[in-house]
C-alpha cells in the first residue's frame, strides 16, 4: 500500500544541493532565498558595441527591475561588434570584437555600479577574435569561448580573475570550434550554446567555471541556430532568438545542474538574431538584434521561473546588432 503524499507547508525551508541555494516553499513552489548584498542603483543591465551598420562604442545601461528606455553609461575604449561581455557583482568586462579589417583580442571594464567610460584591462589569451566569442562567468572568473579569428573558427576558452586586471589564460576548449555561441551559468557550471562550424548547430557544451578544462556535452537546444542571447538566474537558463540562418522568436531553457536538451519557455515578441541579454535572479532581458534589413532597438524581458512570451521593456538608445551585454545580478553570483 502506497503512502500518501506529504504536504509540505508553507514557509519550509531546504537547501538545494544542485544550485547550492537555500530555498523556502511558498505554498505553490520552491523560490530562492536571497542572500545578496544590495547593488548600489539596483540589478543593473549593460549593452556595449554593435552595429547599425555604423560601428558603435556606446554603452547602454537600464535598471533591470522596472521598465523603460535605456540610459547612455559611458563608451567602450575600442569602437567594434561582435564582441562578449561577463560580470561579476561590481564590475563588467566586454571582451574581442571586431572593426575591418582589425580583429581585436581587448578586454575592457567598468564598474557597474557607477557611469563612466570603459578601462583597459588586458588581453584575450587566443588569438584575436572576430565574430560572436561568446562569454560567461561566476562571481570571480570570466570566461570566453569559441569564435572566428582569420582564417577559422576557434575552440579555445580563455579565463580571467576578473577583480584583477591583466591578460587572460587558457581554460581549456569546446568541443568544436565554433562562432555565433551564447553563454551563460549558475554559479557553479558555465553553458555554451548554439553557434556555427560553419553549419548551423544546436549543441550545447558545460564546463566547471572554477575548475581548468575541456568543456562537456551537455545536450541540444530545441533547433539548430546561431547568433543566440543567453541569460540565466542560479537554476535555469534561457537561450531567445538567432538565426537558422532565417531570424526566429524562440526562446529555449535548460535547468543548469542537470544534463539533457532545452525545451520550450514561449517566444519573443520579435523574430531577431544577434541580440543580446542578461539577466537578474528574476527576469532576463533581451536588447538589440538584427532583422534583415533593420537594426532593432527593442529591449523586452521574461520572468525566468515562469514559462511564457516575452514583454516589451524599452529600448535602446541606438538600435543595433551584435552587441554584447552583461549585469551584476547574473546566475553565476
Amino acid at each position: 500500500m502506497s503512502l500518501p503524499p506529504v504536504e509540505v507547508p508553507s514557509g519550509a525551508m531546504r537547501f538545494n544541493s544542485d544550485s547550492q541555494k537555500l530555498e523556502y516553499w511558498d505554498g505553490a513552489q520552491w523560490l530562492q532565498v536571497s542572500t545578496r548584498e544590495t547593488l548600489t542603483g539596483g540589478p543593473r543591465g549593460l549593452w556595449a558595441g554593435g552595429a547599425s551598420p555604423t560601428l558603435h562604442n556606446i554603452i547602454d545601461y537600464v535598471t533591470i527591475a522596472t521598465q523603460g528606455n535605456a540610459i547612455d553609461f559611458g563608451d567602450l575604449t575600442q569602437t567594434r561588434f561582435t564582441l562578449a561581455g561577463c560580470a561579476s557583482k561590481t564590475r563588467g568586462l566586454w571582451g574581442g570584437g571586431y572593426q575591418s579589417p582589425a580583429e581585436f583580442n581587448i578586454i575592457d571594464y567598468v564598474t557597474i555600479a557607477s557611469t563612466g567610460n570603459a578601462l583597459d584591462f588586458g588581453d584575450l589569451n587566443a588569438p584575436s577574435y572576430y565574430r560572436s566569442t561568446s562569454s560567461l562567468s561566476d562571481s570571480t572568473r570570466g570566461l570566453w569561448a569559441g569564435g572566428y579569428g582569420a582564417p577559422s573558427r576557434k575552440n579555445t576558452i580563455d579565463f580571467v580573475t576578473i577583480s584583477s586586471t591583466g591578460n587572460a589564460s587558457d581554460f581549456g576548449d569546446l568541443t568544436a570550434a565554433k562562432a555565433g555561441v551564447s553563454g551563460c551559468s549558475s554559479p557553479t557550471r558555465g553553458i555554451f550554446a548554439g553557434g556555427d562550424t560553419p553549419t548551423v548547430i544546436n549543441n550545447i557544451d558545460y564546463v566547471t567555471i572554477q575548475s581548468t578544462g575541456n568543456a562537456v556535452n551537455f545536450g541540444t537546444l530545441t533547433g539548430v541556430r546561431s547568433g543566440v542571447a543567453a541569460c540565466s538566474n542560479s537554476i535555469r537558463g534561457v537561450f531567445g532568438g538567432g538565426g537558422t540562418p532565417t531570424a526566429v522568436n524562440i526562446i529555449d531553457f535548460v535547468t543548469i545542474a542537470t544534463l539533457g536538451n532545452a525545451s520550450d519557455f514561449g517566444d519573443l515578441t520579435v523574430a531577431r538574431q544577434t541580440l543580446s541579454s542578461c539577466s537578474s535572479p528574476t527576469r532576463g532581458v533581451f536588447g538589440g538584434g538584427y532583422i534583415a534589413p533593420v537594426n532593432v532597438n527593442t529591449i523586452e524581458f521574461i520572468t525566468i521561473s515562469t514559462l511564457s512570451n516575452a514583454t516589451d521593456f524599452g529600448d535602446l538608445t541606438q538600435g543595433r546588432r551584435a552587441l554584447a551585454s552583461l549585469s551584476n545580478a547574473h546566475g553565476g553570483l
